[in-house]
């Protein structure tokens, strides 16, 4: 089956006719399926891709910009096994695999990898749902399960009640009469509680007027909620067969970290004694905001290397499987 790949060229450019021959020189050995698409004929794409022509596509890779003859291969190639692989996996679902004739590592591992990203999915939404229902079971009076559930996350979270959500209470948050919110009243006024004193203010979970504080802090909701999200985005993407690329290293170090890095860092540095920094304390909305796109971009960045290192992992464990089952002995 031929691999389709699509190359936006412009008529008048040495560069694109370059890279076009480049895509015809190997279109016979890939079996490529090639479109060329003029952008000069379409103003709005002309538009869309301005400085970015020559672009080659092909299934989830995309060129453009400064990339050789070598890069354009491999890239190809690459996109050419993704493409076998999807074949493989067709045949798999009506082949009589001997699942038998794999080692018990192997099967556990085939397993995994064939269902990884379904099973992360599914992990996430758990993992930042399960803080959500802490509070609930509060005010139904299930106080058991939900200081179970407040124990475990506490490994995780420092579960500050003045940094976290509430749910039916007055109010969603109790900040800091530092972090100045105005119309919120601050953890102190509405608990009585010394706003400095980090334990109390740990095991803290709130009552009925008050309402009961999420078992994730608000940063941490904010983080994992993002991941889970994305997750969700690349995995709708993926049954579409248009997988986001994972998210460059440099963007995630500079939208993902930095923010959130000067509003942590610098909260934690002005509240130290003897500190050069005047003392601050973040608000509910920038712990929000901060924690959210630092989640994004590192799912961004995670999840579609995790998904392609699984992703060949199954590869391998199908071709040993078939090779398996093709041997009575399976050897």
């Amino acid at each position: 089956m031929k691999l389709p790949v699509t190359v936006y060229v412009q008529p008048d450019d040495p560069r694109s006719q370059e890279v076009l021959a480049w895509v015809r020189e190997l279109e016979p050995a890939l079996d490529l399926q090639v479109v060329v698409l003029d952008v000069s004929r379409d103003p709005a794409l002309a538009r869309r891709l301005r400085g970015r022509v020559p672009r080659v596509e092909v299934g989830r890779y995309r060129l453009e910009g400064d990339f050789d003859r070598t890069q354009l291969e491999v890239t190809l190639r690459a996109a050419r096994e993704g493409h076998e692989f999807r074949r493989e996996l067709a045949a798999e679902r009506g082949a009589d695999l001997r699942l038998d004739r794999l080692s018990w590592g192997d099967r556990i591992m085939f397993y995994i990898s064939k269902h990884f990203l379904t099973g992360f999915v599914i992990f996430l939404g758990l993992y930042v749902g399960l803080p959500f229902l802490a509070p609930v079971l509060m005010k139904a009076g299930w106080t058991g399960p939900a200081k179970v559930l407040y124990k475990t996350y506490s490994v995780t979270c420092h579960q500050l009640a003045f940094r976290s959500w509430f749910l039916f209470g007055e109010q969603p948050a109790y900040p800091r009469a530092a972090a100045k919110v105005p119309g919120l009243r601050t953890f102190g006024e509405a608990t009585g509680l010394d706003e400095n004193d980090l334990w109390a203010a740990r095991q803290f979970i709130g009552d009925e007027r008050l309402g009961y504080k999420v078992a994730f802090c608000e940063r941490d909701v904010a983080i994992w909620g993002a991941f889970f999200l994305f997750g969700v985005y690349y995995w709708v993407r993926k049954r579409q067969g248009r997988p986001p690329k994972p998210l460059k290293w440099y963007w995630w170090i500079l939208i993902g970290w930095v923010p959130i890095g000067l509003d942590g860092f610098s909260q934690i540095l002005s509240q130290f004694p003897g500190s050069p920094l005047p003392y601050r304390e973040s608000t509910p909305l920038l712990r929000t905001l901060t924690g959210f796109i630092f989640g994004l971009t590192t799912a961004w960045f995670m999840i579609p290397q995790m998904d392609e290192s699984m992703e060949e992992t199954y590869r391998l464990l199908l071709k040993r499987l078939r090779h398996a089952t093709r041997t009575p002995e399976g050897r």
